[in-house]
């Protein structure tokens, strides 16, 4: 029996090893910010200027609330004060208004 690559089972890990955090311009937040994928380990691994929020499914809550919400926990762990652009791909009400809702916790 042969034990090659075709024959690995992948699992997702339940936590993100630890590790240096990652520096970047520009960062599209991948599977269409769905909280599946994307969690505060990711922010707090993956640093960008730009996110990237792409989704316009409110059924499959994409972009998810608890996405941008992890960014914002994960961002407060970053050692600098480094500023934070989104760059939403739609407009939706639910952005609308977790940016009203988070405004301050935003500017801190």
């Amino acid at each position: 029996i042969s034990k090659g690559p075709a024959n690995t089972k992948l699992t997702k890990s339940a936590s993100v090893p630890p590790g240096p955090p990652v520096y970047l311009d520009l960062v599209y937040i991948p599977n269409h910010s769905n909280s599946k994928n994307v969690d505060v380990e990711f922010f707090k691994r993956v640093r960008s200027s730009y996110y990237v929020v792409s989704g316009n499914d409110a059924a499959a809550e994409e972009p998810s609330r608890a996405v941008l919400d992890s960014l914002l926990e994960g961002k407060a762990q970053w050692e600098s004060n480094m500023q934070v652009t989104l760059i939403p791909t739609h407009d939706s009400e639910m952005m609308r208004e977790w940016y009203q809702e988070t405004h301050e916790k935003q500017q801190d």
